[in-house]
């Protein structure tokens, strides 16, 4: 069995948790949306995941959506007492499948609500703002107002830690002068570079990073020379991306997402490379910003 202890660990609220965990998104259907078609698939995949080690889930009631979270609830629970379970909220799924923002007061406890039922918790562990000025990455734009209907969910007892998705780095600064962030959740993989800084300066912080996408998401990595670095060292390219990422920096979390129980251990066999640091170099050049 794969030791992921081997990657390291880092903090993730008031938790400490292993550096490689579990992305459930790829549990709904196609798009995100709808049920799977094998839900008992995703219930193994999702057992098989604890069975190996992994303290740290990410999931969203839009995913579905509530799909993802009700079949977490159905596979394990009740939860064990170290497993992490973060979730995100700031949109609604339309009918058509669409990602719509929803950051109204009235929204935003909804979403808090709908994760505690279907996930069948008193409290989430963390919960991301997601920021939805912009679906397809960050821009600037005002998060004082939600932020803060979040931070009172949080001291009415509903939510214990929080984060934000899909934010620049000034929203991260403004949202740590509201409340204490822990995480940091943007889209970052090794030719997807745009967040090097705000990784940097989050480690020195102590807060958390985790990449989405991190093996490119709806477009895997494409790479002639990530390919050639994994053949080399006997490993396919998804594993060595894995691996940069968890060498890029001690505060990043990976949540790597299948719905296959193979393709699971495969990604978390990662935690246990050791990239050599010419290899490293040879991939930092993939999407290094210029």
């Amino acid at each position: 069995m794969t030791d992921l202890s081997k990657a390291g660990t880092f903090k993730l609220g008031d938790k400490t948790v292993k550096r490689m965990g579990y992305g459930a998104m790829q549990l709904a259907g196609p798009g995100v949306f709808g049920p799977p078609k094998d839900r008992a698939g995703a219930v193994a995949v999702l057992r098989a995941a604890l069975e190996a080690g992994v303290d740290h889930i990410d999931t969203s009631d839009f995913y579905g959506p509530h799909v993802t979270n009700e079949i977490i609830r159905e596979a394990l629970h009740p939860y064990p007492q170290h497993l992490t379970i973060v979730t995100k909220i700031g949109a609604t799924r339309g009918s058509d499948g669409s990602w719509n923002p929803a950051f109204s007061n009235g929204e935003l406890r909804q979403a808090v609500e709908d994760n505690l039922r279907n996930l069948g918790v008193e409290a989430m562990d963390v919960v991301n703002l997601r920021l939805m000025f912009d679906v397809h990455g960050p821009v600037e734009g005002p998060i004082e107002v939600p932020l803060t209907a979040l931070a009172e969910l949080k001291h009415a007892g509903l939510v214990r830690h929080i984060g934000l998705s899909n934010a620049t780095a000034l929203q991260v600064g403004e949202g740590r002068t509201i409340t204490e962030i822990v995480c940091v959740q943007n889209h970052y993989n090794l030719a997807h570079r745009a967040d090097d800084g705000l990784i940097d300066d989050l480690a020195k912080a102590g807060i958390a990073y985790v990449p989405f996408f991190p093996l490119g998401g709806f477009s895997p990595l494409q790479s002639e020379t990530l390919s050639n670095v994994a053949e080399g060292l006997g490993k396919t390219p998804m594993q060595v991306a894995l691996a940069w990422l968890l060498r890029r920096s001690p505060n990043i979390l990976l949540i790597p997402g299948t719905s296959k129980v193979a393709h699971l251990h495969e990604n978390l066999a990662a935690a246990e490379m050791q990239l050599p640091a010419d290899a490293a170099a040879e991939l930092d050049r993939i999407g290094a910003v210029k």
